[in-house]
Formats: C-alpha cells, sequence, structure tokens
C-alpha cells in the first residue's frame, strides 16, 4: 500500500461510471465513501483504479478475519464442490458439526442456526416471549422485553419499534409493543423496569452503533444478578462485539458473565456469507417445537462448513490474543492524539469509539479526508468516528492507520 496521499477516490472513469450506477438503480438506504471496491485480501482492499486501502470498518465485525482468509475460503470451495442447501428437512452433516463445535467454543447447551444478525435478534425474542409464556407463567399477550436506549440490534419492523435512533425508527409504524426502553448502563433504572410480567432483558454487551460504548464496571454483573433474581432471560447481543473483536470469544467474558442466550453474526459467518445463531441453555431453546420457527437457509451446509472454519480460527486462541495485544497498541496510540481534537474515547480490545471535536468538521467529513490517505472508516452519529480493523491486521498496518488519523486531525484543525 502507498505511504503517501493517494488521488481522492471516486475520481477515475470507472469509479464515476460505477457510482452513478449505484446512485441510478439502488434505493438510497445507505451513503457510502466514493470508493468502488474491486478486490481485497487481508486487511487491504483495491479499487477499480488499482488504488489499495486498509480496510479499518471490516464490515461492521463482519470481517474480523480479514478479507479472504485462506482457511475460511478453503472450507467454502471444498463444500461448494459437495452441496450447499438442502433446507432443514433432512439433516446434513456440516450443520451437526457445527452446532456441537459453536456450543463447546461458547460452553452452551444449544443453538439455533439463521442467517443474518437481525433474525437472530428476531428469533431471540420470539424464543423468550414463548419462554415467558410456557415455562415463566405470564398471562397470554403480556410478555415484556426490556432493551437500552441507544440500541442497535438490526433494521426489521419489530426491531426498529424499540429503537432510539430517529432515522431507523421514524415512519415506519405502526410499531409492535411489548419493549420497554431504559438508559444504557443504569442498574437502577432497568430494576424498576423489571416486572412480573418481564420475560428478557436484551442487551449489547458493548455498544456498537452507539459510538462503541462501553458499560461501567459491575454493569454486565448487576444484570445478571437482577435477571436471575426476578425469573428473567438475559439475552446479550454479540453480534458485533462476540467472536474475538474485544479481545475474547465473547465481550461478557470480561466482566465475568454468563447470559441465558448469546446472538451471534457478522464474523460468524467469515465474511463469505451470513451466518448468524443464538446459542445458550437448552432449557430457554428448548420451547421451540417443529413447525413453530425455522429459516429456509439457517443451517445449510455452505454456512456450516464455513462457520466451523471460523469457530477453528477462534478455537486456537490466536485471535482474541491479538485483538487484546493490537487493541492496547489502538487505545494507547489514540490517547496520543487526543490534543489533536479528540474530546471522546472508547473501546475494547481492537474497536474503538472517537468523539472528534465538532469544531473540526463531522464524522463524515473526517472518513471522507482518510479515504483520501489510504484508510476506510466509518462514523456514526454526527461528530464519532469508529474503528474496527481486522483481526489479522499487522502491526505496520495498524501504525500506518493511525498515522493517517493524526494526518487528518492535524489537517482538519488547520482549517
Amino acid at each position: 500500500m502507498t505511504h503517501v496521499p493517494i488521488p481522492p477516490a471516486g475520481h477515475g472513469p470507472v469509479s464515476r461510471e460505477l457510482i452513478a450506477a449505484a446512485e441510478r438503480y439502488t434505493a438510497p438506504s445507505y451513503h457510502p465513501l466514493d470508493v468502488v471496491v474491486a478486490s481485497a485480501r487481508g486487511s487491504t482492499v483495491t479499487d477499480v483504479e488499482g488504488r489499495d486501502y486498509l480496510d479499518f470498518l471490516a464490515g461492521y465485525s463482519a470481517l474480523n478475519f480479514g478479507h479472504g482468509h485462506p482457511v475460511i475460503l478453503d472450507a467454502a470451495r471444498s463444500q461448494l464442490e459437495r452441496v450447499t442447501l438442502t433446507s432443514r428437512a433432512v439433516h446434513n452433516e456440516q450443520l451437526s458439526f457445527f452446532a456441537r463445535e459453536l456450543c463447546a467454543l461458547v460452553g452452551q447447551d444449544m443453538m439455533l442456526p439463521m442467517n443474518t444478525g437481525a433474525e437472530a435478534v428476531e428469533s431471540a425474542i420470539k424464543v423468550a416471549r414463548k419462554w415467558g409464556y410456557e415455562r415463566k407463567g405470564v398471562a397470554a399477550g403480556r410478555a415484556r422485553i426490556v432493551v437500552a436506549e441507544g440500541n442497535f440490534h438490526g433494521r426489521t419492523t419489530t426491531i426498529v419499534s424499540f429503537s432510539g435512533d430517529d432515522d431507523a425508527h421514524r415512519n415506519y409504524g405502526p410499531y409492535t409493543p411489548g419493549f420497554v426502553s431504559v438508559p444504557y448502563g443504569d442498574l437502577e433504572a432497568l430494576e424498576r423496569a423489571v416486572t412480573p410480567d418481564t420475560v428478557a432483558v436484551l442487551l449489547e454487551p458493548v455498544q456498537g452503533e452507539a459510538g462503541v460504548i462501553v458499560p461501567p464496571p459491575g454493569y454486565l454483573p448487576g444484570v445478571r444478578r437482577l435477571t436471575a433474581e426476578r425469573d428473567v432471560l438475559f439475552v446479550a447481543d454479540e453480534i458485533q462485539s462476540g467472536l474475538g473483536r474485544t479481545g475474547a470469544t465473547l465481550a461478557c467474558e470480561h466482566e465475568g458473565v454468563e447470559a441465558d442466550l448469546y446472538l451471534l453474526g457478522k464474523a460468524l459467518g467469515g465474511g463469505v456469507l451470513p451466518v448468524s445463531a443464538v446459542v445458550g441453555d437448552a432449557a430457554v431453546l428448548s420451547v421451540l417445537r417443529p413447525g413453530q420457527h425455522g429459516s429456509t437457509f439457517g443451517g445449510n451446509p455452505l454456512a456450516a462448513a464455513v462457520g466451523r472454519a471460523v469457530v477453528a480460527l477462534l478455537a486456537t486462541g490466536e485471535p482474541q490474543e491479538r485483538a487484546r495485544t493490537l487493541g492496547d497498541r489502538l487505545h494507547a496510540r489514540l490517547a496520543e492524539l487526543t490534543p489533536l481534537g479528540i474530546t471522546g474515547l472508547r473501546g475494547r480490545g481492537l474497536w474503538a469509539g472517537i468523539d472528534i471535536d465538532p469544531r473540526l468538521g463531522t464524522g463524515r467529513e473526517c472518513c471522507e479526508r482518510l479515504l483520501t490517505r489510504g484508510v476506510i472508516a466509518k462514523d456514526t452519529h454526527g461528530s464519532t468516528l469508529r474503528l474496527s480493523p481486522p483481526l489479522v491486521v499487522t502491526d505496520d498496518e495498524l501504525e500506518r492507520g493511525l498515522d493517517a488519523l493524526a494526518a487528518t486531525l492535524r489537517e482538519m484543525g488547520r482549517r
């Protein structure tokens, strides 16, 4: 990758043509940076004009193992030649292995295979309600789930019903009832919200979309203690935070907490295809009976083979250790950059939320300037920048990406 500022992205003839086509023929539900990726490997993506960029977004943690990891690609290629889809009308060998190996990795009893993260969340909501009616004895139609303000669990109709993000929520009603929102990190508010009709507390151990918000010490253990005392399920959405990102297999491990259900996705598909799962206690997941829930593609042989490769990589402990080691370096370097206009800094492992002084510019502007220095990152909520390099990022790549951020902040400060 080049070490000097590169020409502005999106200015080549091929890029301009493809960006125009995307804007003409795809619904405007995203606001992409002006770069058109043609190929990728490891932590680097290459655009259609041959320019290289460090990927410090990693598909919102879907690419924890980088682009084109050889172990994951080999598993996908091998399975492509055998069988890719059977439906759950029959068993398939890859799902049998995948289920056993994933449960062993996270120390749980049972898993429910799905495809996307939002499907995993929706599945957990259904399971929690069913458990509440059939096991806890909540009266029909009265089940309530407590969620946290600032959450991001997906974009389906039910999920956006309890989203506090106005862009995600507005004009999609009528909304699904049965959810109570409380401030994230506030145990007293959570305790007040839990009633005999509460069947679950659904939380992100680290809130990603909100700006990589790490809860205060003791919060997650307090949630676990409260839910256990009140006979309420603790559902941990680890779709972004799980599978190595924070330096542990699951972010809950940092607080010594075990949830009843874990929601996994993104990195579980190895950057190859969507794979998700609800993993947890058999006493909870066994409320499902044949025909009561399912997915045509959930647990398909190709997805299961890819998921097995991801589990095998995590079982070595090396990705988690790398996230811890490089995460320490990431946060130390970012702390050194605070005089350049960083007003807030949060994160865990190889994941950081950076608040930029609004007087310097917006997070979007920072990302656009970073792009000219060969780094892809993503903004959120105005002036916040998120960094989540692949766990396979090299020491040199990490340093170059942070050097680019330092240069960008200096440039914005000189305006």
